[in-house]
């Protein structure tokens, strides 16, 4: 019994490990084509130091690799084993089904305890270290965030385009000024011109010389009909704000990205204030039903380990075949259901009066039951 149920576990751990580390891939693949290639590419960041980021968003993306990696191996083990014979092979030997589970049950509760010291230490600690150094390496190299020949849409209602760039010298310059529904309200440009970068103010400074300037209608700016104020004038200068692109000096830090502690501290520091009005007493209300419902997100997110687990124990045994595509595709399925649900409650954040911080734990509940009640159901059609 022993051997089984060490062959078991150790198959789970395997397989469970590698499929959270190709969750882990795809998650933060994603991050670093958005949110450091740019810089990579511009000699903002260092290899070492882009190795080292890369580290810290995988350990921020592990929070939702690891449901997903338990329950894809999940699938894969005991499908393996089911289309082996081998699962045949220990219900002959007289195991029910719950004996049998019992590797994947204690495997998914250390995973659970992994998934709470993840969520609630390290991938706090690991999201606050990444956003800090990527502002301080992108904020030790300024005017490299100017890329030549590329469109830099990243500055609020400005996008910004340099055919060339030497040093803090630019050349072929244009500049677009977007309203509130991204129209182009006024375009700028310039045969050379010169950007600086403002420490004190965390911006960057673009002058131009010798000038010319379109103004589009501002209440119509599509209106074709109405022609453009053409004008030319020897000097323009514009400012460039860098805090919305990589955070201001002081980080604010979000809640998703304390630890339980600082939850803990945060949750105190709102309920110790006094509302002098009714409108403020429900600020603070919502304040801090936004604490609680982060805290019990953390929780349940971990426990969502389990309760993967659970129900991709029979539906594991139920996949009769060796391709781990149809498994792969049991376990997204499930996955885009919890979260869809995990989502939907995180909806009723502004109405406190239904308790959406406890409602968070339904989905788990919804999955702990249904996966429970089909592991009844395999264990007594199958004879057990």
């Amino acid at each position: 019994m022993k051997l089984l149920h060490r062959h078991l576990f150790t198959s789970m751990a395997l397989t469970c490990l590698a499929a959270v580390g190709l969750f882990v891939f795809v998650l933060m693949l994603g991050n670093v084509i958005r949110d450091m290639l740019g810089y990579a590419l511009s000699g903002q960041i260092e290899p070492g130091l882009f190795i080292r980021l890369v580290a810290l968003t995988s350990v921020a993306m592990s929070t939702y690799a690891l449901p997903l990696g338990v329950l894809a191996g999940v699938l894969l083990v005991l499908g393996r084993m089911s289309s082996d014979r081998e699962i045949t092979a220990m219900r002959s030997a007289g195991l029910s089904l719950a004996r049998i589970a019992t590797p994947v049950v204690i495997f998914a509760l250390l995973g659970v305890a992994a998934a709470v010291a993840i969520n609630f230490y390290f991938m706090p600690r690991a999201k606050v270290t990444y956003e800090a150094e990527l502002a301080d390496a992108v904020r030790q190299n300024p005017l490299s965030f100017i890329v030549p020949k590329t469109f830099i849409r990243d500055f609020p209602g400005t996008i910004v385009y340099v055919n060339d760039k030497q040093g803090a010298l630019l050349k072929d310059v244009w500049i677009w000024k977007l309203d509130r529904q991204k129209r182009v309200r006024t375009l700028v440009h310039a045969q050379s011109g010169r950007i600086d970068y403002d420490e004190a103010n965390n911006r960057l400074l673009v002058t131009l010389r010798r000038f010319t300037s379109q103004e589009f209608d501002h209440k119509n700016p599509e209106d074709l009909t109405t022609a453009p104020l053409v004008g030319t004038m020897e000097k323009f200068s514009d400012v460039l704000p860098l805090d919305n692109l990589f955070g201001q000096r002081t980080l604010r830090q979000k809640l998703q990205w304390m630890t339980f502690n600082e939850l803990r501290a945060e949750w105190n520091r709102i309920k110790a204030q006094r509302a002098a009005t009714p409108e403020e007493s429900t600020q603070l209300e919502l304040q801090r039903m936004k604490v609680q419902i982060t805290i019990h997100e953390k929780f349940t997110t971990a426990f969502s380990v389990l309760s993967f687990a659970l129900i991709g124990i029979p539906l594991g045994l139920k996949v009769s075949r060796k391709e781990t595509s149809a498994n792969l595709g049991i376990a997204l399925a499930l996955a885009m259901a919890y979260y869809f649900l995990t989502i939907a409650v995180g909806w009723l954040d502004q109405h406190p009066s239904l308790r959406p911080d406890l409602l968070m734990w339904a989905p788990n509940f919804i999955f702990q039951a249904l996966g429970c009640c089909l592991i009844w159901r395999v264990d007594r059609s199958s004879g057990g």
